[in-house]
This record gives structure tokens, sequence and C-alpha cells, in this order.
């Protein structure tokens, strides 16, 4: 279905204003509304639903509408049956069916959305909320329309559930985003550049290193692949709380590659990292963020870092030291000193890195599973 068209039908019916976090799937949508600058660009799904009710609520026949990957409809479920259904505040949801079935009833997508794939039109059902999959036929798209905006009025919520391809691609125009006031150091180095350091760091000291979810952990398994790295699949903005759950656990040093489209979908982690490490007192935790404000797993659209201070932010949570570095040979060096102390807090290394990735990029041949237990090893290992 030609996106573009399928923008101005869903304006003709009052849903033109659009509120959410990126999908691959859902990037033509994404796109059309960022280049009709329609678009809030939510750090999480849940904020994303709220800030959408808030569109409901102050205009009159008009109703706000969000875009997420069915990964994220666990995070907008709290304020849609908390929030939408109590208050009688209608959304219109679209969310993509990631890990959709073969004939053979196998997963035809990634690990991650093996699950998924199977319960999101049963978790709507679960919370009593209307939803039909979408048509790539424009005119069936356009009755659909009409029977979620009867449904709408009656201030219930729909949801479209989107298929792989039911949208064609739509390129993304240039931007003009408001001018920021927080100076960002000058990326000098792509994010392969830095993990092929932190693989080398992790290989001759033994740091259990997680990277997170999209380009960080399918970049660092083709530097190297090693048992004492885990690449995060799903659960965006939780590696730092992970490492955190192991440091605590264990003697290692263990540096958490993240990312800003992902520490801003859960900064709050931030204040629980510092604190609990500080607790611990044994200095073993490393928060590292590598900067390329882009969401660049689902086809670059922009995230919020511009406008936030990370290094403020670190200091005001409790980490105990806080850098900003652009270059490699500070790079060793900052890890140098993580590796050599006995004791302390948390360390936050943030680091702006040029946007892009290696290309013909693959992915793990390792699965999930067995890169959680050969990790499970490595930190039981005496």
């Amino acid at each position: 279905m030609n996106t573009q068209e399928f923008g101005n039908l869903l304006a003709e019916f009052g849903f033109e204003d659009f509120v959410g976090v990126p999908c691959s799937f859902l990037s033509p949508l994404i796109n059309y509304a960022i280049n009709e600058e329609k678009f809030i660009m939510a750090n999480n799904e849940g904020d994303a639903m709220a800030i959408a009710s808030g569109i409901t609520l102050a205009k009159e026949n008009r109703y706000g509408v969000v875009l997420m990957q069915n990964s994220g409809l666990s995070n907008a479920l709290s304020p849609l049956t908390s929030l939408n259904f109590v208050f009688d505040i209608p959304i219109l949801g679209f969310v993509s069916l990631r890990g959709e079935r073969d004939t053979e009833g196998k997963n035809t997508d990634e690990p991650q959305h093996e699950l998924m794939g199977t319960i999101t039109d049963k978790m709507l059902e679960v919370c009593q909320t209307a939803f039909e999959f979408l048509s790539p036929d424009i005119a069936v798209a356009k009755e659909q329309l009409q029977r979620a905006r009867k449904t709408l009025e009656s201030n219930k919520s729909f949801f479209f559930i989107v298929k792989k391809g039911v949208l064609e691609e739509l390129a993304l125009k240039g931007v003009q985003m408001s001018k920021s006031s927080v100076k960002k150091q000058e990326a000098k180095h792509t994010r392969l550049e830095v993990l092929e350091v932190m693989s080398a760091f992790g290989k001759k000291y033994d740091i259990a290193t997680f990277a997170t979810t999209g380009k960080a952990g399918r970049e660092l398994y083709e530097v190297e692949d090693r048992e004492n790295q885990l690449y995060m699949v799903g659960s965006m903005g939780c590696v730092s709380s992970l490492g955190l759950g192991v440091a605590l656990s264990c003697q290692k040093k263990v540096a958490c590659i993240d990312g800003d489209g992902a520490l801003l979908m859960r900064m709050g982690a931030m204040s629980t990292n510092a604190h609990y490490a500080k607790m611990d007192n044994k200095g073993n935790f490393c928060h590292i963020l590598l900067d390329n404000q882009t969401h660049d797993s689902t086809g670059g659209q922009f995230t919020l870092s511009p406008y936030v201070d990370f290094l403020a932010v670190a200091k005001s949570c409790g980490y105990e030291k806080v850098m900003c570095i652009n270059e490699i040979s500070e790079l060793r060096d900052v890890l140098e000193a993580f590796v050599s102390q006995k004791s302390g807090g948390a360390t936050f290394i943030y680091m702006p890195i040029k946007k892009g990735s290696k290309k013909d990029l693959g992915r793990p041949k390792v699965t999930p599973k067995q890169v959680a237990e050969r990790m499970r090893k490595f930190l039981n290992a005496r």
C-alpha cells in the first residue's frame, strides 16, 4: 500500500498527530509523519501512549496515533489498561507484527520476536482492545479506518496490527530540529572502531562485556565472538540494568555498551546503577554510552540525544567517575584506569560516534540461549 496515500487518508479521518518509537516494519509510516512534521519521538511506548492520550483529550474530533513495535506493546500496557481504559480516552494504535509464523508455524523473524509473534493479538484481546490486521489494499484499509473511527467515537481505543511489507517504503526527508543548548563533542570514530577496542580489552582483561540491542551487538559479534560477550536482543534499554545485576553478584569487571536511543528509553536506570554500585564499592561497573543521535537499526530516525546532557545526568545520579571522550587513545586510557581500580562506584563514559554501521552487517550465528549459557560459565569460572 502506498504509504503517502495511506497517510493522507488517515488525516481525512482525523488521525494526523503521531507519537511513537521507531520500528523497521512501521518506518514508512513513521517517515511519513516525520516528513509531515506531525511526529513526536517518544523514548518508550508507555510515554507515547500517554502523550497521544493528551492529544485526544485536548483536540475535539481528533485522536492521537501511536506507532510501535510489538515488543514494545508490553511497555504500553500500563497506560492502555490504567489510563485509556479507566478514563475513556481513546487512541489509535499501529503495532508491527514481528515474529510472524510461516505456514509450518515457524518463526520467520529474529529470536527476540519469537514469543511476541504469537501473543500480540492475544494481548490486545485480554486488554479488551479492538483490533484488526491492516490490509495492504487501500480501499479495504479505508473501510477499516471507518470502523476504527467509530470505535474511537465510543471512547474505546483501536489498534491495527501491521505485517511486514504492508506499507510501501517511504524515504525520510531532511528533519528540521530546534537548536540545542547542549554542547556535544565532535564524533571522530565509528561504532565499529570503538567496539574493536572494547573487544580487545575484554579479551585481555576478562571483562564481561554487554552490548545493547541492535547494531552494537551485531558489530561486536563481527569483530570477534567470545564467551565473555553478550549481545542483547530486544529488551531495549535494559543493558546497563543487566550488567549491574552481574556486577553486584561477581568480582569480574563489567562493561555495558549502551546507545543513545536505548538509554533514553530507560534513563531512570542510571540512578539505580549509580546508587548500588556505590554501595557495593567494588569499582567493577562501567557504563559506556556511544551516541550517534540516531535510531540506527530502524532506518536512521532521530533521537532526542542532542538535547540531553548525559554527563550532567550521570553526575546527578551519582556515578563516581564521569568522562567525555572522542578519541580512541582516550578510550584505551579510561579503560586501563577502570581495569586497574580496586574499589569505588560506577564509571560512566560518554563518547560521540559517527552515524551508520558496518556494510553488509550480519547477525550472530550463536543463539541467545547459547550466549547466556556460556556467559554464565564465564562469570562463574575461578
